[in-house]
C-alpha cells in the first residue's frame, strides 16, 4: 500500500471572535461555489476536500468539509487557505481532471519558502494545464434495467454526474409496465422522495405523452418491457451503450447476454454478485483487470465493497492468517414486511420486528478481488431492524503484531493519504451512530473508537451505507468501462 508522506499540520490562533470567523469563512464558502461549478461545467475539472466531493455542494456543506480534515488529519485547515489556492487554479485552464483541494491547499501552506499561489498553482498543475476538457470523443450513452433501491440512487448520481454532458449520459430506463394507469408519475415520484436518502437534488418534470423523465435537463427514456429481448434501443436513439443491470434476475454469463442481444447495447455491469466465471469488481482493488474487451462484468456486494479495501489494507501492511466477518445488515426488499411465506430460511419472519440470522457470500467473494484470501475467511450475517447502513465487523489474526495506536493510525494515513481514499472513510468521533453514515460515498467507514487489538488478533468495526456507498462504487466501475479515467491530483 503506496501511502503519501502528510505534509506538516497547520497550527491557527484561536479566534478572538467565534462570529465574526465564521462569517468571513461562511463567505469565502459561498464564493468557491460558482468557481467549483465553472470548473465543473466548463473544464470537466472535479474538485474535492480530502475525497469528498465539492460538485453541487451548499456553503454549509463546504465549510463541513473543511472541518471534517480538522477533525480527522489534525490540521487547522480553512476557507482563508483554500479560497486562495482555487482562484488561483480556477483561470490555469485545465483539463478534464480530479483536483483535491484540501490536499493542494496544504501543500502550499507547508513551504518553507512562499511564493505566489498562482505561480506555485501553475508549476504544480503543469501536466493538468492545457489538456483535453473531454475524455470521451462522443458522450457514452448508459441504460439502466430495473428501477428499485440500486436503480434509483443510481439515476441520482448519472444526472448528478451529468456535467458539461459529454462523459456519461443516462438515456433510458427499463421497467415492467404495471397495471394502473399512473404508473410513470408514481415512478417519478419515488425518484423525487426518497424516506431515507432524502429529495432529488434538482428538478424533474414528466412528460407522459413519450414516457420521459427531464432529470435536471436530462431527457430519460422509460421503455416498458418484461424481458431484455422486447427491446430495440436503436429505435430510442440509444446506440453502443453500457447496460446496468439492477434487477439481480440473472447473475452469471449466460443470463446477462441477453442484454447484449438487444440492438444498441454494447456492454453489460450487474449490480449484484456474478456467478460463474463473471468478473466480480471492487473498485479499487481488482478495478485495474477491467479492460476493452470485457462485455460483462460484476460490482459484487455491497458487503463485499465494503470489507475488501479494509482487509487489502490489512494484508499489505499486517499479513492475514485467517478472520471472520460478522454483518449486522439493514433489512432489504427480499424480506416481508410482516410474517408471511418466504424461500429462504428466516427470512420469512417480519424484517421490521426481528434480528435475522443469515448467510453472506461477500466473505468467500473477496477472494475473488483477492486471491491471497482464499479459504481464509468465514462470514454470516444478520439483519436487523434498520433501512439503511450497516456494519461489517472483521475478527482478523494478523501475521504480524500491532497495537491499537499503531492499527489505527495506519488506517487514518490510508484513508487519507492513498489510493484506497475513495473506499475507506474514516471516524474518529465516540458518538457515531448508523444514521450519521446515509449519503457516504464511501466502500466503508472505519470506526477507530471500536478498534480492538491484542498482540496479532483485531476486531475492527466497519460502517457502510450499503446502498448509497455501493451505487458509488458501482458508478466508479462504470466509469472505468466507460474509458473515463481523468488525471487525479495527487497521484499516489
Amino acid at each position: 500500500m503506496n501511502t503519501q508522506q502528510r505534509y506538516s499540520a497547520v497550527n491557527r490562533p484561536k479566534p478572538d471572535d467565534f462570529f465574526k470567523d465564521w462569517k468571513e469563512r461562511e463567505a469565502l464558502a459561498e464564493a468557491m461555489i460558482p468557481m467549483i461549478g465553472k470548473l465543473y461545467r466548463e473544464n470537466n475539472v472535479k474538485t474535492y476536500m480530502y475525497g469528498k466531493p465539492l460538485i453541487n455542494r451548499s456553503v454549509i456543506d463546504i465549510l463541513k468539509h473543511h472541518r471534517a480534515v480538522r477533525q480527522v488529519e489534525e490540521n487547522e485547515l480553512s476557507e482563508f487557505d483554500t479560497y486562495p489556492v482555487l482562484k488561483a487554479i480556477a483561470d490555469l485552464g485545465l483539463g478534464s481532471c480530479h483536483i483535491d483541494l484540501g490536499k493542494l491547499a496544504v501543500k502550499y501552506m507547508s513551504l518553507t519558502e512562499k511564493e505566489d499561489v498562482t505561480s506555485w498553482a501553475a508549476k504544480e498543475l503543469a501536466s493538468f494545464i492545457g489538456s483535453p476538457d473531454k475524455l470521451l470523443d462522443t458522450p457514452q450513452d448508459v441504460v439502466l434495467y430495473g428501477f428499485g433501491r440500486i436503480g434509483r440512487l443510481l439515476t441520482r448520481l448519472l444526472i448528478e454526474k451529468t456535467g458539461s454532458g459529454d462523459q456519461l449520459r443516462l438515456k433510458a430506463i427499463v421497467v415492467r409496465k404495471s397495471k394502473y394507469d399512473n404508473d410513470l408519475i408514481k415512478r417519478a415520484s419515488l425518484l423525487r422522495r426518497d424516506s431515507v436518502h432524502g429529495s432529488f437534488k434538482g428538478t424533474i418534470r414528466v412528460d407522459e405523452d413519450t414516457s420521459t423523465l427531464i432529470c435536471n435537463g436530462s431527457e430519460v427514456k422509460i421503455i416498458y418491457a418484461n424481458s431484455p429481448s422486447e427491446v430495440n434501443y436503436q429505435e430510442h436513439g440509444i446506440d453502443n451503450a453500457i447496460l446496468l443491470d439492477s434487477t439481480g434476475v440473472w447473475r452469471d454469463e449466460a443470463g446477462l447476454s441477453q442484454h447484449l442481444a438487444a440492438p444498441g447495447i454494447s456492454k453489460v455491469l450487474l449490480t449484484a454478485p456474478g456467478q460463474g466465471s463473471l468478473k466480480n469488481i471492487v473498485y479499487g482493488i481488482n478495478s485495474d483487470t477491467i479492460d476493452a474487451d470485457d462485455k460483462i462484468i460484476s460490482a459484487a456486494s455491497c458487503t463485499t465493497n465494503a470489507i475488501t479495501p479494509v482487509l487489502k489494507a490489512l494484508m499489505d501492511k499486517y499479513g492475514i492468517e485467517k478472520g471472520h466477518v460478522e454483518t449486522v445488515h439493514s433489512y432489504t426488499n427480499d424480506q416481508n414486511l410482516i410474517d408471511n411465506y418466504h424461500k429462504g430460511e428466516r427470512r420469512g419472519r417480519s424484517a421490521a420486528l426481528n434480528m435475522v440470522l443469515t448467510e453472506t457470500g461477500a466473505a468467500k467473494a473477496v477472494q475473488k478481488a483477492i486471491p491471497e484470501l482464499a479459504n481464509k475467511l468465514t462470514g454470516n450475517s444478520i439483519r436487523v431492524p434498520t433501512p439503511n447502513v450497516s456494519m461489517a465487523i472483521l475478527n482478523i489474526q494478523l501475521e504480524a503484531s500491532t497495537t491499537k495506536e499503531e492499527l489505527n493510525q495506519y488506517m487514518r494515513t490510508v484513508a487519507l493519504h492513498s489510493p484506497l481514499q475513495q473506499q475507506i472513510d474514516y471516524t474518529n468521533s465516540p458518538e457515531v451512530v448508523s444514521t450519521d453514515f446515509v449519503g457516504s460515498r464511501h466502500a466503508c467507514i472505519f470506526d477507530s473508537k471500536a478498534t480492538i487489538v491484542n498482540d496479532n488478533s483485531c476486531v475492527l468495526y466497519c460502517w457502510y451505507d450499503n446502498e448509497f456507498g455501493y451505487s458509488c462504487q458501482v458508478i466508479r466501475c462504470l466509469e472505468k468501462m466507460a474509458g473515463i479515467n481523468g488525471e487525479i491530483y495527487p497521484a499516489y
